[in-house]
């Protein structure tokens, strides 16, 4: 057994099922050894496609996704997602080949400083000196992953080290560690500043749905009489069904913030302030209750009278279990009108072009509860974010840590792999073709998922701010190919519907259907611009 041998020995350990990556010289040893293994290597077409695949399975299982990349080009290709991952917190092991260590003190071919370059965006991150350590670095690179809060992690394995000879074993796959049960004197605080308050409000963010504790959220809002507004990244930690829940931040002509405005306590639950600047929504003077795993970051705007640093489902069980009874619920009943009005309250142009917020409407009818959504990110996020309802946890896909362009195509690939359900990438047309190679990939694997691209030939979102900043905008208009052509070269059936009957039985027989499925929808144009 050399260093690569032991290496993919331990990701069978560790209950690996795929890795994602691109081929390289400086990978030979790691890739026959995938090719001799229980693992699945999946070639892509681009290393942040790779990435981004290993980051969306990492945020739908809760287990560390994996990605294989070589040395130089292929490494600084793997940096957005892995990057993508660590503000994301999602689990994610990424692999880089080096050149060997003889030529390392020395400038040479494709020879980077990796492990610098990856410093910032890891939890941990190493260069494997001695094939008798790979083991214990795996072993590592895996734990602390996937420990909350969960984020990227990165081995790097030089060419001749991978070649050379060990007598190691993979370390035992162990059990999550288990996280600390909340202060008492923190949850008798935290009790204290609840009952005295009238009209409290429950932040959920993107912790409320990674750390798996989304049925004791919905158990202490219902009981208790709170309303709930998620963050993008929260999404569904509460079903937007249930009547305490106010959607999400900037959604329903501003009522979710008009209620954070109206509250006189906040209770975060797994909020990251990565996820969206507190500055926006938060009232000054009012108190927090920071319910997360990890102590709130240092900020003038969100400083939180109470901080439960530990488990997220022991502390609001723990909190629950010491409330008073439950708040009077009618003060909130104004904003979910407002915020359910304005979600269903659909565009009623009848043909192309259409708008984001009519299609939403036809998407959401057409997939199931437990469906998966992955949104890239643009225009169309936005719309998403506010005004597509979500039912169950880790259903709408939203990057908006990193917030990167590019994720759904290669997140849905993943995502199809990982879940039972339909899964649809809704993208525009500029996020779709940094990745749109992964068709290909998709193709390949028998991938069955939709893709609905929303194309305005505009770098919509950004165009959108200089025209309310500016009055104008400038340097966003793109052309684009026939995405129908385009997804059939392919292979993929596409279509691209000109009416409202046909945009509903494109979308709801892409969805049903057992094959990959192309969606062109036709957007408003905002015009030329220079």
């Amino acid at each position: 057994m050399n260093a690569a041998d032991l290496l993919v020995a331990c990701l069978e350990r560790e209950g690996v099922e795929h890795v994602f990556g691109l081929p390289g010289e400086e990978t030979d040893d790691l890739l026959f050894a995938l090719r001799d293994s229980d693992v699945t290597f999946v070639p892509v077409r681009h290393e942040q496609g790779a990435a981004f695949m290993a980051d969306v399975h990492g945020r739908l299982t809760g287990e560390a996704g994996v990605c294989l990349a070589t040395l130089g080009p292929g490494a600084t290709n793997l940096l957005t997602g892995v990057a993508d991952a660590h503000l994301d917190k999602s689990p994610l092991v990424a692999i880089t080949a080096q050149a060997g260590l003889e030529r390392l003190h020395k400038e040479s071919h494709q020879a980077l400083d990796i492990v610098n370059m990856f410093e910032s965006v890891t939890k941990w991150n190493t260069t494997i000196r001695d094939p008798d350590i790979v083991n214990e670095a795996a072993r590592k690179a895996f734990k602390l992953a996937e420990y909350e809060k969960p984020g990227a992690t990165h081995l790097e394995l030089p060419e001749d080290i991978a070649a050379q000879g060990t007598v190691g074993e993979p370390l035992p796959e162990r059990g999550p560690v288990p996280r600390p049960r909340p202060n008492e004197d923190a949850v008798d605080a935290a009790a204290d500043l609840l009952a005295e308050a009238d009209r409290p409000v429950v932040l959920a963010g993107n912790g409320a749905v990674r750390a798996r504790s989304s049925d004791q959220l919905r158990e202490f809002v219902t009981e208790h009489g709170v309303p709930v507004v998620s963050t993008y990244m929260g999404k569904g930690a509460v079903s937007d069904a249930n009547d305490h829940s106010l959607m999400t931040l900037d959604s329903g002509d501003g009522a979710a913030q008009d209620a954070l405005a109206a509250a006189d306590l906040v209770v975060a639950v797994g909020y990251d302030i990565a996820e969206h600047d507190p500055a926006s929504f938060h009232r000054s003077g009012v108190p927090i209750i920071h319910i997360d795993s990890e102590p709130a970051e240092v900020y003038e705007a969100y400083d939180p009278a109470v901080e439960l640093v530990a488990d997220i489902a022991h502390s609001l069980d723990a909190l629950a279990g010491r409330a008073d009874a439950g708040f009077d619920g009618a003060w909130f009943d104004e904003y979910r009108e407002r915020i359910v009005d304005r979600v269903l309250d659909a565009d009623p142009r009848g043909n192309a072009p259409f708008s984001v917020d009519g299609v939403l409407p036809v998407v959401r009818d057409a997939l199931g509860d437990e469906d998966v959504l992955v949104s890239d990110v643009g225009n169309h996020k936005m719309s998403i974010a506010q005004r597509y309802p979500t039912y169950a946890p880790n259903t709408c896909i939203i990057s908006n840590g990193l917030a990167s362009m590019g994720i759904a195509v290669p997140g849905a690939v993943s995502a199809d792999l990982a879940v039972d359900g339909n899964v649809l990438a809704a993208t525009g047309d500029g996020g779709f073709l940094m990745n749109a190679a992964e068709l290909e990939t998709a193709t390949r694997l028998g991938c069955s998922f939709t893709v609905l691209v929303f194309r305005d030939d505009d770098y919509g979102l950004i165009s959108a701010k200089q025209q309310r900043d500016r009055g104008q905008s400038f340097g966003t208009r793109l052309s684009n190919p026939d995405f129908v052509a385009f997804a059939e070269s392919f292979g993929v059936n596409a279509t691209r519907p000109e009416t409202r009957d046909a945009l509903e039985t494109a979308i709801g027989d892409a969805v049903a259907s057992d094959d990959l499925e192309l969606v062109e929808v036709p957007l408003v144009s905002r015009g030329p611009n220079q």
